[in-house]
C-alpha cells in the first residue's frame, strides 16, 4: 500500500495537513541580489489547500424457530494520488541541499470512525437494536468522512474526480450482483409483465446503481439454505451505493454553492427532509426514496466540506457543540413523537435521522484529534482499522448476506450428535450469539474472496489481507550537480 494511496473504504487517505518544519519554510539565498525580493514558497496556503491531492471511491429475517438478522433500510449502514509537490534543489554543487517538507499523513482519527461505523452496522443488522441508531448513526458518519474526502479530490477537475471514483465503486458491486441477480432468477424471480420493459431497464442498476436495484420480496424457502427473505436482505445495503454516487455527482455544485454560502448551504438539506421526509411533500417510488435519502445526509456530506475547508476550526467550541447540542434536542424531541414499530429506530424516522446525525458528526469533528497513529489502549488494534478501511465497500455489501449465511451454517451444527443432546434445549437462545462469532470469519473470507477487486477498480496490485501500515516511499536522491528529483506525480 502506497504512503499516499486511496484509503481501505475506497475513499482517499485521510490526510492531516501538516506545514513545513520551521527550519525549512525560508528558500535558499544565498544567490539573491541585494534588495530583490525573496523567492514565493511552493507549498499552496489557504484552507484546503494541500501538498498533493487524489481521487478515491466510495468510501449499508430469516423465519422458523430462529431469529432472522435484522434488516432496516438505512441501518447503520466509496486516479492514483498524486505525490505532494518537492521543489528540487537549484544550488550548486556543495550546498546543502532543502530538507523536503513533512509529507501528509493519514489521520487515524478518521479511520477508526470508519471501522467503528462498519461493526456498528454489521451488530445492528444481527440483533436489531432501535438504540443503536442513536447511540452512534453510522451513516451520517460514513456520508460525513466522504464527503471531507470529496472536497480534498476536487482541487482536481471535477469530471476527472467523479470518473475515478465512479470507477471505484461499481467493480466491487458488479462482482456482488453477479452472485446476486442470477440467484435470484434461479430462484424462480421473474418479469413482471404489468412492468413490462420497464421492469428490464430496473435492472440495470445493478450495473449503474442511480436508481434503487429491484429484487423479489419472496424467494427461496423457509429453512432453506436462501431463506424467503434472503434477497431483500442482500439488496438492503446497496441503497448507501446509489446514494453515494448520487452525492459524487452533485459534489462540483454542491461545493461551489458551499463556498459561496456555507451555513445555508450545509443547513439547507435538513429544511429539505422537513419536507419531503415528512410527508408534507410526497415523491412516489424509488424515485422518492432516493430524494429522501439525499436530503437526509447532505448535511452531513457538506459538513465534511467545512472540516475539510477548516470553517469549523474558525467557529468557537462553546458555540458548534451547543448548536449541535439544540439540533440534536430536536431530533430527538421529533423521534419521540414520530415513533414507529421499530421504536427509536431513527432510519426510519428521516428528519429526526437527519438532525441528530448532523449535529452527533458536528461534534465528532469539533473534538477530533490529528493521530498519525494509533495512540495508547487502540494502537493493537491498527491491523483492524487499516484491514476494515481498504475492505469497507466489500464489507459493506456482502455483510447482510454474510449474516443470512449463519443461520443455515449453525443449522448444520445440531446435526452433530453430541452438540444436539447437551445443546439442543438451548438453541434457539444460542443462535444470535453464534452468529455474532460467526459473521467475523465470513468476513475474513469474503475479504480474500472479494476483497481485491476494490485493489484492482482503483488500479492497484491485488491483495488478499491489506492490513499492513503504508509503506513510505523510497527517496529519490540529488544528483551530483545537486539538481534534486522531485516525486513524479502518479
Amino acid at each position: 500500500m502506497s504512503w499516499n494511496e486511496p484509503t481501505p473504504s475506497g475513499e482517499d487517505t485521510a490526510l492531516l495537513r501538516v506545514p513545513a518544519p520551521a527550519a525549512h519554510r525560508r528558500a535558499p539565498q544565498a544567490h539573491r541580489a541585494p534588495g530583490a525580493p525573496a523567492p514565493s514558497l511552493p507549498y499552496a496556503t489557504g484552507p484546503g489547500s494541500h501538498l498533493g491531492d487524489g481521487t478515491g471511491a466510495a468510501y449499508p429475517g430469516g423465519g422458523g424457530a430462529y431469529p432472522a438478522p435484522h434488516h432496516g433500510r438505512h441501518a447503520g449502514g466509496p486516479a492514483v494520488p498524486e505525490a505532494p509537490f518537492e521543489p528540487g534543489n537549484a544550488g550548486n554543487a556543495g550546498e546543502p541541499a532543502q530538507a523536503a517538507p513533512k509529507r501528509p499523513t493519514r489521520d487515524r482519527y478518521l479511520d477508526v470512525l470508519r471501522s467503528v461505523a462498519l461493526v456498528r452496522v454489521v451488530v445492528y443488522h444481527l440483533f436489531g437494536w432501535a438504540w443503536l441508531t442513536v447511540l452512534f448513526p453510522s451513516m451520517g458518519v460514513m456520508f460525513t468522512l466522504a464527503g471531507s474526502l470529496m472536497a480534498r479530490s476536487l482541487a482536481r477537475p471535477a469530471w476527472s474526480v467523479i470518473r475515478s471514483r465512479v470507477r471505484r465503486l461499481l467493480p466491487p458491486m458488479w462482482l456482488f450482483s453477479a452472485f446476486a441477480l442470477p440467484t435470484m432468477l434461479w430462484l424462480g424471480w421473474k418479469p413482471v409483465k404489468e412492468e413490462g420493459l420497464w421492469w428490464f431497464i430496473r435492472l440495470g442498476s445493478y450495473l449503474l446503481p442511480v436508481g434503487s436495484p429491484p429484487y423479489p420480496e419472496v424467494s427461496g424457502s423457509e429453512g432453506g439454505w436462501f431463506e424467503s427473505s434472503w434477497a431483500d436482505q442482500a439488496a438492503g445495503p446497496l441503497w448507501y451505493i446509489r446514494a453515494y454516487l448520487w452525492f459524487v455527482i452533485a459534489s462540483p455544485l454542491l461545493l461551489k454553492a458551499f463556498r459561496k454560502l456555507p451555513w445555508v448551504t450545509m443547513l439547507a438539506p435538513i429544511g429539505l427532509t422537513a419536507i419531503f421526509g415528512t410527508g408534507l411533500v410526497t415523491i412516489p417510488g424509488a424515485t422518492g426514496e432516493g430524494v429522501v435519502d439525499f436530503t437526509v445526509f447532505a448535511s452531513c456530506w457538506i459538513l465534511g466540506f467545512a472540516h475539510h475547508d477548516g470553517l469549523l476550526k474558525r467557529v468557537p467550541r462553546y458555540l458548534a457543540v451547543s448548536s449541535a447540542a439544540i439540533i440534536m434536542g430536536f431530533g430527538i424531541w421529533w423521534a419521540s413523537g414520530h415513533l414507529t414499530d421499530e421504536g427509536w429506530n431513527l432510519d426510519e424516522i428521516p428528519l429526526a435521522q437527519a438532525t441528530w446525525s448532523f449535529g452527533f458528526c458536528l461534534i465528532l469533528l469539533q473534538y477530533a484529534p490529528s493521530w498519525e497513529k494509533l495512540p495508547g489502549r487502540l494502537a493493537p488494534y491498527d491491523g483492524l482499522v487499516t484491514l476494515a478501511n481498504n475492505r469497507a465497500v466489500t464489507i459493506y455489501i456482502w455483510h447482510n448476506l454474510l449474516l443470512m449465511a449463519t443461520v443455515p451454517l449453525i443449522d448444520q451444527m445440531w446435526k452433530i450428535g453430541w452438540v444436539d443432546e447437551h445443546l439442543g434445549a438451548y438453541s434457539n437462545g444460542l443462535y444470535t450469539g453464534l452468529s455474532l462469532i460467526l459473521i467475523w470469519p465470513l468476513i475474513g473470507l469474503a475479504i480474500l474472496a472479494f476483497g481485491w477487486v476494490e485493489d484492482v477498480a482503483a488500479k492497484r496490485r491485488p491483495r488478499l489481507w491489506p492490513s499492513g501500515k503504508p509503506a513510505r516511499p523510497t527517496p529519490v536522491p540529488a544528483t551530483a550537480g545537486g539538481a534534486g528529483g522531485g516525486h513524479h506525480r502518479h
